[in-house]
């Protein structure tokens, strides 16, 4: 580490670290998610009249926060490179709170939709949380602890709209959003009072701004890791847009949003249970083949997907694929971790949740697409094919950086 300062493998406080990072990661994310259920009343109470309209504007309101927050999540990994990654967190935990707050006193759906994109750009916790245990992590626990977050991050994806269905009929919508400020407030207490990063950790400016640029297309390591946080994405919510027409044709009319709700959270769930395992097992036996092999088993339980003849059956088989797909967060980091100088780590994380927003975006929009014009079963069936080319394509890169390693050992 520069000018003898701690490494990250002799910290003894990264533990308490990780507790703060996976209870602000949770609670924004959480927040982030929470007003699905509501939104489209949100919407009408602002003013907007129509069924269309309605919905045209609870899509913009609820997309815009991840699109800014897509196209300045390597601008805030990049600044944490230079100055402080813990000085991150207090910022996204600080203005999450702050644009929460301010979304429950909207008055109109314009300032709903710009106060969305103010919490995309202010947030990041959960991203900064990624480059911070991944960089101040012991070398030998990081898929472990990268899995835990994960956990932390996949339960507020499926909490949020549990509370986003439950709290508004009780203390009303604006309330919510308030009591989920409140809630991102303490996070950024516990951030500024428990949080420790290791001193001299995030290089100086000087010495960051003469480090070489990363091209993640001459970095086949890198490339690769950006490729499969999409692929993750787009396999997790590609099958949301038909979900729920997929199910009428399983289950009786009146079970039908029941099941699909169901179906929608079985992958989470399984991803939240297995982050962490796989994440350890990934340290003992390499991350590259937990990669790989949580790519094909996704792939592969995929297939039956298609062809089930009861709710049951995609539920059970969207667990088992969640169970596949946990490993793979923890495992993208720790991959970066170890393919980039500490210097540019963060501004490479950055990359990478840059590239699972554009997964978040596009599987949707493919999913429609392909379930519009060719029907269900090709939704299931194209994701299969897509996680199956990625995992050919990590086994190809895997291959190289081995010979590459191989080559500069063998130098005189």
């Amino acid at each position: 580490m520069q000018n003898g300062s701690t490494a990250p493998d002799d910290n003894d406080y990264w533990r308490r670290n990780l507790v703060v990072c996976v209870f602000g990661s949770f609670t924004t994310i959480v927040a982030m998610t929470l007003l699905l259920p509501f939104l489209p009343l949100y919407v009408e109470q602002l003013g907007v009249t129509g069924h269309a309209a309605i919905s045209e504007w609870s899509g913009v309101a609820y997309g815009a926060a991840f699109f800014t927050a897509a196209l300045t999540a390597p601008l805030w990994g990049r600044l944490g490179d230079r100055y402080s990654r813990k000085l991150m967190l207090i910022r996204a935990s600080l203005g999450m709170a702050v644009a929460m707050t301010l979304l429950g006193m909207a008055q109109s759906v314009w300032q709903l939709v710009a106060l969305r994109l103010l919490a995309g750009l202010l947030g990041g916790y959960a991203s900064g949380s990624t480059i911070l245990v991944a960089t101040q992590t012991p070398k030998a626990r990081t898929g472990w602890a990268l899995g835990m977050l994960s956990s932390g991050i996949m339960a507020g994806n499926l909490v949020g709209p549990l509370i986003g269905g439950t709290l508004p009929p009780l203390i009303g919508i604006r309330a919510t959003f308030m009591l989920a400020g409140g809630a991102i407030f303490i996070a950024f207490l516990a951030t500024v009072v428990l949080l420790k990063e290791v001193p001299g950790s995030a290089s100086r400016p000087a010495a960051a701004a003469t480090s070489p640029a990363i091209s993640p297309w001459r970095n086949l390591p890198v490339m690769a890791m950006l490729i499969t946080g999409t692929l993750l994405m787009l396999a997790n919510i590609s099958i949301e847009p038909i979900i729920t027409l997929y199910v009428a044709q399983l289950v009786s009319g009146q079970q039908v949003t029941f099941v699909a709700g169901l179906v929608m959270a079985a992958a989470a769930l399984g991803s939240i249970l297995s982050a962490s395992r796989l994440g350890r097992l990934a340290d003992r036996v390499g991350h590259w083949r937990v990669i790989i092999g949580c790519l094909l088993v996704a792939a592969v339980l995929l297939i039956p997907q298609a062809f089930v003849t009861a709710g049951w059956q995609l539920v059970a088989l969207r667990f088992c694929m969640g169970l596949a797909l946990g490993g793979l967060l923890p495992c993208i980091a720790s991959v970066i971790r170890h393919s980039v100088p500490a210097a540019k780590v963060g501004g490479v994380l950055g990359l990478s949740t840059s590239a699972q927003y554009v997964g978040q975006v596009t599987g949707p929009l493919l999913g429609g697409v392909v379930g519009g014009h060719l029907g269900m079963r090709p939704v299931f069936l194209g994701t299969c094919l897509l996680l199956a080319i990625g995992a050919g394509f990590n086994q190809l890169c895997r291959n190289a950086a081995d010979r590459s390693a191989g080559d500069v050992q063998g130098r005189p």
